[in-house]
């Protein structure tokens, strides 16, 4: 972020839409100017979103063509629920969930860059087999202590998520917003070493909204995306329909679409690389909308500093 003394002084250089992010991995590269979106199908019935649940063949194909069409880079596929109280999917129903779906929609979508949700690194390694180009993993490397060295050892982009505690119990003693920025900040810089230290180069951060966190601590962390970076990494935003919206609107995951579209707004202008959404249509209009204002707002004489005489 770059940053000024003069309030009034803020360029699109603070966002976003000036940087550009590359990212590759089994013969499949994403390299563009501005952020990226990645789209979220979860092959599971438990998901928080209902909107998300995609089980059938036909209803997984349809929803990945949807997404591919209104400008999702990336398609995430998880196979199981993550969501505070969910419960535990074994690792051997994880991989028959898994595998033959990555490998399905390969099938028909050759040149989707893939990402598959796990924490399980011996799931992720069959995922990396069967075609997929990311890892996400909601526990940034903490849960299996053999993800550092899968990753690194191929050095498959992972995004390396913050979570305070476990999916079951993480909501039981959520973080307050006091205690947030510096726990995410402390745990980035430390998974950081640990994963370069076995060879991984293609990091990107997620600081996990909603997991383990109050909703006011969500609130501060969106506020607080330029403290959050670690190097030059990618910084990634999931606030898709979930509970910091809903609770706050006294509303359902089903009606946080409009709530959603507010904060991946003030996300993008924050500086965020990359959204995780449900809705993809939604968030690329975000985005073009975004991209117009700062670079509008750049150019206006208002917002450049006054030449010295």
């Amino acid at each position: 972020m770059h940053e000024s003394t003069d309030p009034m002084h803020w360029t699109a250089k603070n966002t976003a839409f000036s940087r550009t992010l590359s990212i590759e991995f089994n013969g499949k590269r994403i390299h563009k100017s501005g952020p990226l979106l990645m789209g979220i199908i979860n092959i599971t019935p438990d998901s928080f979103y209902p909107g998300s649940r995609f089980q059938e063949a036909h209803s997984i194909l349809a929803q990945v063509e949807k997404m591919l069409n209104e400008g999702a880079d990336i398609i995430d596929i998880g196979a199981f629920s993550t969501r505070p109280g969910a419960a535990e999917v074994s690792e051997a129903d994880e991989l028959k969930r898994i595998i033959p779906k990555l490998r399905m929609i390969l099938s028909y979508f050759p040149d989707a860059f893939l990402s598959v949700d796990t924490y399980r690194s011996a799931v992720a390694q069959q995922a990396i087999q069967a075609g997929a180009n990311m890892i996400n993993d909601i526990s940034g490397g903490s849960f299996d202590p053999h993800m550092p060295q899968l990753i690194g050892s191929l050095n498959v982009p992972f995004i390396l998520m913050h979570i305070h505690g476990r999916p079951q119990t993480m909501q039981k003693n959520p973080l307050q917003k006091d205690q947030v920025v510096d726990s995410v900040r402390s745990f980035f810089e430390f998974q950081q070493k640990l994963f370069e230290q076995k060879g991984a180069q293609q990091l990107i951060f997620d600081p996990g909204f909603g997991f383990g966190k109050t909703v006011d601590a969500n609130y501060t962390l969106l506020s607080s995306l330029h403290r959050l970076r670690s190097g030059d990494y990618p910084l990634l935003v999931g606030v898709s329909r979930k509970s910091m919206i809903y609770k706050t609107l006294k509303t359902t995951t089903t009606e946080a679409l409009n709530g959603s579209t507010v904060l991946h707004t003030l996300a993008v202008m924050g500086g965020a690389d990359i959204l995780r959404v449900h809705d993809v249509r939604e968030a690329a209009e975000v985005l073009r909308l975004c991209h117009n204002f700062a670079t509008n707002l750049y150019e206006s004489p208002i917002y450049k500093p006054t030449p010295k005489t």
